[in-house]
Parts: C-alpha cells; structure tokens; sequence
C-alpha cells in the first residue's frame, strides 16, 4: 500500500502543478525567520518534476527569499479537502541561478502577472494606498525557488480511522513506514 499511496502523492502533486484549480495548486510554505520565528505564506506550485523538485516562483526582494539564504530547510502543508488528503513536505530549497529557466519561464507568464515582480517598492513596504503602487518601467525581481523533499508525510483522513505515511530519503532511495496518525 505505501508504493501504490507514493505514486497516487506524486501524481496529484503534478496535477497541483498544471491543473487550474487543482487543491494542491496552492500550498503553505514555512521558513524560518532570521529572528527564528516560523514564517508561513500561500505559494503557488509552478512544477513538480519526476526527481520529486517542488518549483514556485517569487520577488527576489522577499523576505522568504532571506530565510532561504539564511536557512534554506523549509516545510510545506497541502490539503485536499474533497479527498480529505493532507501533505506536510520537509525539503531543502535553493534560489535558481539557471538562466536560460528564468528567461523561459518569465516569458510564460502573463502580462498581468508579472506586475508581481517589476513593483518598485520590495514585498512587504510600507505605503499609503495600494491603487499608488508604482512598477519598473525596465527589469524585474523575479526568481525561482525549488525544493527538494526529503520528507514527505500522508495522512488520509476517513471515518473507519486515518491513514498516516511517512515517507524519508535515505542513501538507497524513497523509505516508507506507518505512523500513528
């Protein structure tokens, strides 16, 4: 049954990333702030690859982007509440350097979209009303993280009682084992 559940995560992850409307298309993400307060926020998964690598994108002037740097062990919380599925993912992200991916994937994006990453102020600023945000007329501040999991925890929940899987990386490979939900 861990093998068959592995395969069921991967594949609704991959529907995360590509399905519009998909419940896995927005996660909770948690870093570790540098006052080593838990920072959480609402990412959305731009990829999921067959190696397992979580992709989302972001400003480069945020403040998760810092906590990546300074501690780049991060954590994130999937919910699937038709299927009642919960995912908490432990992982180590990385900010892309690869070029020719940032390139390829900013031009994928939407002209309206991209005002996520050309503001002039960095994410967090202070001003006076929103409607007076100013954008950059050249340039953008947009960045991809990708993580990869170490740790992935399943837990279905159901009447007849929940199921819990921890699934861990070790030296050989994927590992699984049943937890007490």
């Amino acid at each position: 049954m861990p093998d068959k559940t592995f395969e069921k995560i991967k594949q609704e992850l991959k529907k995360g990333a590509y399905k519009k409307g998909h419940y896995f298309k927005y996660f909770t993400l948690a870093t570790l702030g540098v006052d080593k307060f838990a920072r959480l926020r609402l990412v959305a998964l731009r990829n999921f690859s067959d190696d397992l690598k979580l992709t989302f994108f972001t400003d480069k002037r945020s403040k998760k982007v810092l906590h990546i740097k300074e501690n780049n062990r991060v954590s994130m919380l999937f919910y699937h509440h038709k299927k009642l599925i919960q995912l908490r993912i432990e992982g180590i992200a990385r900010i892309s350097t690869d070029q020719f991916q940032i390139q390829k994937s900013w031009e994928k994006i939407g002209t309206e979209d991209r005002k996520d990453y050309i503001t002039a102020e960095a994410p967090g600023t202070a001003i006076r009303d929103p409607t007076s945000l100013e954008y950059l007329k050249e340039g953008d501040y947009f960045s991809i993280v990708e993580v990869d999991p170490f740790r992935i925890e399943y837990l279905k929940l159901k009447r007849s009682g929940h199921t819990k899987i921890k699934y861990y990386l070790s030296e050989t490979g994927w590992k699984s084992e049943y937890l007490v939900p």
